[in-house]
């Protein structure tokens, strides 16, 4: 805990102070996100919100973890997490200076996973009994660690529509991990956590409606790739840690500690190529798009999915004993019965 505080301090502290400087180069070099008729704002913000929360971030997790320390498992690998970190910003802050193509964001994230699969080792080993499968080959488990860190990464990237939604969603996200790791001894990972949350708290001051900056890919991106680090982390340690913070079915617990980005995004996935449209077509079918066609303000959208994910959370670790498939199921059938609600209340009010 005295490590913990002071690198959620740190990275509080530097994101909370450089973030009013951002703001201003921003506006006078014209580094802003315009409205148009698929945003949620009516004038020019600044889109560089995510340099402070990459910097808070960063510098906490390299002053606050040792990198030779036998108390902190990490610190052989310390190094891959940091290098993904400078491959997601670089990306991240080229598209939100100068846009670039899917494919190279794509191209860009697939290193970033490379990097922490492949090199940090952070990768799954089990299924831990969906379709009665346990431990997979390795080579399975890197595809399925990559694909499983693109996925996140990308969720998080997408919710990031209005405002304090990504930043609020990324911390409710790591707290939760970090407490975990936090009670089962890895310090390292509870380090990084904090700090994510240190940064993304001190973000929001700024980020509230009305919104004076903008997160930009380069948050959302840094926030989706640390989450799928704690998500992979979390599942993985389960499998060989036993006492009495155990967690069952951890598959379906990780999903629902992601619930509000990881539900979104196969919603409206599924929805565009039902439709016959690329999956990452823009359009405005997000579930906070929704909330706000029935009348919500963003804070009231911000507060409506938070408190939900929050719900969510609670709900799994509480039925966690039900089996993974079970609890899975369960936990996107209730996503899909609350989104369907809200979808009604839209229709009737829009007269659709």
């Amino acid at each position: 805990m005295y490590t913990i505080i002071p690198a959620f301090l740190t990275a509080f502290l530097i994101t909370y102070f450089a973030i009013p400087s951002i703001i201003k180069i921003a506006v006078e070099k014209h580094l802003v996100d315009e409205p148009d008729e698929r945003r949620s704002h009516d004038k020019n913000i600044p889109t560089l919100g995510g340099l402070g929360i990459f910097a808070g971030l960063i510098f906490s997790v390299t002053y606050w973890i040792p990198f030779s320390s036998e108390a902190y498992p990490s610190h052989q690998y310390i190094q891959y997490i940091l290098c993904a970190f400078i491959v997601i910003f670089l990306i991240g802050a080229k598209d939100d200076i100068i846009p670039i193509s899917p494919s190279k964001k794509f191209l860009g994230q697939i290193a970033a996973a490379l990097l922490l699969v492949y090199n940090a080792k952070i990768q799954l080993t089990s299924l831990y009994g969906i379709f009665w499968i346990q431990d997979i080959p390795e080579w399975v488990g890197i595809i399925l660690s990559v694909f499983t860190m693109i996925v996140i990464i990308n969720a998080l990237n997408l919710i990031d529509g209005i405002n304090g939604l990504s930043a609020t969603i990324g911390c409710i996200v790591s707290l939760t991990f970090g407490a975990w790791f936090y009670k089962v001894g890895r310090l390292d990972l509870a380090i990084l956590s904090a700090a994510l949350a240190g940064s993304l708290i001190a973000f929001l001051r700024y980020n509230v409606s009305p919104a004076q900056i903008f997160m930009g890919d380069t948050g959302s991106l840094l926030i989706g790739l640390t989450s799928s680090i704690l998500a992979i982390s979390f599942i993985e340690m389960n499998k060989s840690y036993v006492n009495e913070w155990t967690i069952q079915s951890v598959p379906a617990v990780a999903v629902g500690i992601l619930i509000i980005p990881l539900f979104d995004t196969l919603r409206v996935f599924t929805r565009r190529i039902l439709k016959g449209k690329s999956p990452f077509y823009p359009d405005k079918t997000h579930i906070h798009h929704l909330l706000l066609d029935i009348g919500c303000s963003h804070s009231q959208a911000t507060i409506i999915l938070s408190v939900t994910n929050i719900a969510f959370i609670i709900f799994v670790y509480l039925l966690q004993g039900l089996g993974t498939l079970p609890l899975l199921f369960l936990t996107l059938g209730l996503a899909f019965l609350l989104t369907l609600m809200v979808e009604i209340i839209r229709r009737k009010k829009l007269n659709l």
